[in-house]
């Protein structure tokens, strides 16, 4: 399954989205906006904008995560909008019958959704006077 939402993502409330009856492993991985993203700048947000077919782009992703891997479930979320520091900006979820298909299908997915072409972001920085 895969979301594009503009709304916070709910930690508590992606358990129940992800199915995992046969599972003996469920791995979720969060990514939020850091205080430097890497630009050695300290940032205060960062704007997510989605350009095209993310959607597609994103249902490849886990169709890709899928065929690779013994998995249950795959759940990918990706948000757009104004993010502040510590605000969720993507989840990759991989349920499987074993803990190292889990972990490397998340790993994967987690790689796959920082290379996204349609999606764009914009770094805000803090007044450095």
């Amino acid at each position: 399954m895969v979301k594009l939402v503009d709304k916070p993502i709910d930690p508590s409330a992606v358990y129940n989205s992800i199915c995992s009856a046969f599972s003996g492993s469920v791995v979720f991985h969060y990514a939020v906006v850091k205080h430097q993203a890497g630009s050695g700048k300290s940032t205060t947000a960062i704007d997510y904008r989605a350009q095209g077919d993310t959607i597609s782009e994103m249902e490849g992703i886990a169709g890709e995560l899928e065929r690779r891997w013994k998995l249950e479930d795959v759940l990918l979320i990706r948000r757009t909008g104004c993010l502040a520091v510590g605000d969720i900006i993507s989840l990759v979820a991989a349920s499987s019958p074993n803990s190292e298909d889990a972990f490397e299908a998340c790993r994967f997915g987690i790689n796959s959704m920082k290379k996204m072409s349609t999606i764009h972001k914009t770094e805000k920085f803090a007044d450095v006077t």
